[in-house]
Formats: C-alpha cells, structure tokens, sequence
C-alpha cells in the first residue's frame, strides 16, 4: 500500500511552508511516527512525521514551497524493512517497558547533523567580533564551543584559508526563507503603516552590576539559572506599562484595545532570523521565572523548536542589540504593538555626578512608538520611569516608586 505524507496546518492564517530540510533520504526505511523533514513557516520551524512504516519517496526538494494539506512525499508500506530497522522496531515494545528505569534513546544522528559546525551563542558572538569565518568544534555533535573559538584565535588566522573572499567573481543566489520573507514584509509594513518615532535615555547600570556581583552565584545556586538583565527590564518594563496604559495598548481599525495585562515579547537570534517568544503575564512573575523562561525560550529559538503558540501575542517587545555590541540603534515596532524598547551595550563613560566626573557603567536606552496612539509626554515619562527602576532597583518592590515615598505614604 502507498500512504501519503502531507503538510499539516502549523496555524490559522498559514496556508503555504517551505521544505526547510528532508531528514530522510529519498528510497530510506521509515519508522511509524518518525520524524522525516522540517518544514518553514512564516512563524515557526515544525517537523513533520510518517504516519506509516516503509520506504519513503520524496516528491519536492529542500527550498521548495508547497501549499499546507498538499503531498510531499509517499510511504511504501510493503516495503520490507532493512534489518537492522527491524530489530529497532521489535526491540521497542521492551523499551517502552523499561522507560521509567531507563533513559530515552537519544537521537545521536539528527542532532548531530545540526550541532556539525553551529557556534554555541557565546561562540557566535566571539566569532562575530573576531570576524572569524569558520572553526572546527570538538563539543557535543560537532558545535562551535567558546574554547573552540579561543583555541583557534591562538593559534592564528590564515587569511587565504579562512576568508570567504579569493578575488572571485562568484555570487552565492540563495532563496529566501519563509520566516526572512515574511518579516521583511511586516518591517516594511511598519514603516509605512504607523507614525513610528523613538525618544532615547541613559541609565546608569551601576545598582543592577552591585547586585548581580553580590548575589548573583547565590542566585544561580538556588534557581539553576544566572541573573541577566533581561529579568530586570522585564520588570521594570511591567511597571511602566502599569502607569502609562498607552504605551501597552495597539490599533484595531478605529479603536484602541487596552490590555490589563504584560504580554512581553523578547526578540531571540535564531539560525534562521530574528524570532520575537512571549512571556504571558510578565508582571506577576519573578525575577527567577523570568530568567528561566527567557533560557528555555532561547534554547527552542537556537534548535527551530519554538511553537507558534510560543510566538503569537505581545502586548509590547524587548529587544538587545547590546549581546552584539550596539552602542545606539532605532528599533523598529513588532506589530500590531504600539512601541518596543532597545537595549544596547554597557560602556564605562564618564559622566557628572553631583558636580563631579565619575566612571560608570552606562547603556543608551531606545523607545520606538507609535505617534497616532502614543504621545511624547507618555513615551518619555514611560522611558525615565524604566530608568528609575533600573537605576534603583528597590523600586521593583514598590511599584516603581521610591521607597522612602512609600514608607512616608506619599
């Protein structure tokens, strides 16, 4: 008998995908419920699965796009399976028995066709400010580690083995991807569709930097996970949304919809372009929780394993370019937000305190807004309130307002 293997739905809205890879070959033995390709949406990366044992036939390449519910591939269930697949297939029913005493099976080929060559995110960033094209990784399936990065930095570059340019005439044509394709779209929608300014300020992380040097590998020891900024300008970022409703607010035709809630959306790198997961209800969790699932959302980012779900929402976005050494930059809206705020890099910059110069650790801060629903008065007043509270964290406790305020009832 021959079964179909069709595109399944990744969404409402979605009616095409792209063949991002076969992790099957073309005539190769298939497992029931075996993952057999990836496939690219404009939102997320899914896999998709044979619902039937035998040999597979693909009928569209890698790079293809193809319609959602169409066929594309076909499984020969007749087919007799190779040896060694049969003794998988008769040894699984015991290992299903014995899952609870025994670990899973890892699959040891998928992952490391994938991790052959992928910089870990502290190697990326090393290599990017290196300008280092390519190293060999020794870590786990063949990943770029940062020990990798330092040992080949040691040893030196030879530019005519490593450098992409030997005087060629040669152009690369590559196509677009579904997730590159639509967010071009969307950016360009924004600048064209919303009045969109950005109102800038300086925060001074000299508190934040105290408290990760004191508590931080406390922190770490008790909730698994290390204290970033990230958790703390999620939070200061709740606390302004809670004073300034606007900023949290977006467009809906000729009416404005007001969310009582802090969606946040955090815009991760990932392989194959910027994805934007979303915290829900940001302002109830902790610094903790926060960390937790910023980690968790990255790693899904960094394996294409992030869910539509996951993506979908957000009432207003944060965005880094600091982990890639942006001193200033103009972030753009992530509709149908309102606004998105920018970290950058921390510098040491002198700056006048109380009449004198002074050495601190310093980031510019960006908000990009859209003018029709918010005004300069409540983007800036947003931007010096998340200042204050980066600046004195204490003011997390309280609502973002000053302590002594609070103490004395004002």
């Amino acid at each position: 008998m021959i079964a179909d293997i069709k595109v399944p739905s990744p969404g409402e809205s979605i009616s095409e995908v792209q063949i991002a890879r076969w992790l099957k070959k073309d005539g190769e033995y298939v497992q029931k419920d075996e993952e057999v390709c990836e496939i690219d949406s404009d939102k997320a990366t899914l896999t998709v699965t044979s619902e039937n044992a035998g040999a597979i036939k693909t009928l569209v390449k890698e790079g293809d796009t193809v319609k959602v519910g169409s066929v594309i591939a076909k499984v020969d269930t007749d087919a007799k399976a190779p040896a060694a697949a049969a003794k998988t297939a008769e040894a699984k029913p015991k290992e299903e028995k014995t899952a609870a005493v025994a670990p899973a099976p890892v699959k040891v080929e998928a992952e490391a066709s994938y991790a052959k060559g992928t910089p870990s995110p502290a190697a990326k960033k090393m290599m990017a400010e290196g300008n280092i094209p390519s190293v060999n990784g020794t870590g786990k399936g063949g990943r770029v580690t940062k020990s990798d990065v330092v040992n080949a930095m040691a040893k030196g570059f030879s530019v005519e083995n490593n450098s992409p340019f030997q005087g060629s005439r040669d152009d690369d044509r590559q196509k677009m991807t579904a997730l590159r394709k639509k967010l071009s779209q969307r950016l360009v929608a924004v600048k064209n569709q919303t009045a969109m300014l950005t109102t800038f300020n300086e925060v001074d992380m000299s508190a934040i930097l105290a408290l990760r040097d004191k508590y931080g590998k406390k922190f770490e020891e008790k909730y698994g996970v290390r204290l970033g900024f990230m958790s703390f300008f999620t939070k200061a970022v709740t606390e302004a949304l809670a004073a300034f409703p606007a900023v949290n607010a977006m467009i809906d035709g000729e009416e404005i919809i007001y969310h009582n809630y802090a969606d946040i959306a955090v815009a991760v790198s990932a392989p194959k372009g910027l994805v934007v997961p979303v915290l829900r209800n940001a302002e109830i969790m902790s610094l903790a929780q926060i960390e937790a699932k910023i980690k968790e959302l990255a790693l899904k980012a960094r394996d294409n394993k992030l869910t539509v779900e996951e993506m979908t929402g957000g009432t207003f976005t944060i965005t880094n370019g600091g982990v890639f050494g942006s001193l200033m930059s103009t972030p753009i809206i992530n509709p149908p937000q309102s606004a998105i705020l920018g970290m950058h890099n921390v510098v040491e910059r002198p700056v006048a305190v109380k009449g004198k110069v002074e050495i601190h650790p310093m980031m510019y801060v960006a908000l990009s807004y859209d003018h029709r629903i918010i005004d300069g008065r409540e983007s800036v007043s947003f931007l010096v309130k998340v200042k204050q509270s980066l600046e004195d964290p204490t003011r997390l406790l309280f609502g973002s307002k000053d302590p002594a305020e609070v103490l004395l009832g004002l």
